[in-house]
C-alpha cells in the first residue's frame, strides 16, 4: 500500500520574495546615448550578456524616451555597467542625476533560455545565461 502525500503546508511553502533571485533590479546613475546605450547602476549589477533588460526612468530624469524601452545586454565594461541595445543616437535627451522618490531603474525581464542544459548521464543543474537564479538562503 503506497502513503497518501497530503499538500505542502504553508510554513513549508514560503511566499517567493524577489530579493532572493538574481538577476535583479538597479538603480541607474547614469546612461550613455549612441548607436548602443551604457547604462552605469549605482551598485555592481548580476546580469548576463544576452539579458533582455528593460528601462524604467521617470519625469526628472531626462532620457524619458528610454521609459519602457527594451534590449539585450551585450557586453559589460564594468562590474556597475551595462552595454545594452537600444539605438539612443538620435533625438534622446541627456540623462540627468536627480532624486526623486521613484528612481530610474534597469529591471530583467523575462528569460531568454539559452545555454547547455543537463548534459550527460549526471543529470546537473546548469544556470542558463538570463534566467532568474534563485539564491534563497
Amino acid at each position: 500500500m503506497s502513503a497518501i502525500i497530503g499538500p505542502i503546508p504553508p510554513y513549508s511553502n514560503v511566499p517567493i520574495s524577489p530579493q532572493y533571485y538574481n538577476p535583479s533590479q538597479f538603480f541607474i546613475s547614469a546612461v550613455s546615448l549612441g548607436v548602443t546605450t551604457t547604462v552605469t547602476t549605482t551598485v555592481n549589477l548580476n546580469y548576463y550578456i544576452g539579458q533582455l533588460v528593460r528601462l524604467l526612468i521617470p519625469q526628472g530624469f531626462g532620457c524619458t524616451q528610454l521609459n519602457q524601452q527594451t534590449g539585450y545586454v551585450i557586453s559589460i565594461p564594468n562590474p556597475n555597467q551595462v552595454v545594452i541595445s537600444i539605438n539612443s543616437s538620435q533625438n534622446v535627451d541627456p540623462f540627468i542625476a536627480a532624486s526623486a522618490d521613484t528612481q530610474a531603474q534597469i529591471v530583467a525581464i523575462g528569460d531568454i533560455s539559452n545555454g547547455v542544459v543537463n548534459t550527460g548521464p549526471t543529470n546537473q543543474i546548469t544556470a542558463i545565461p538570463g534566467s532568474f537564479i534563485n539564491v534563497s538562503p
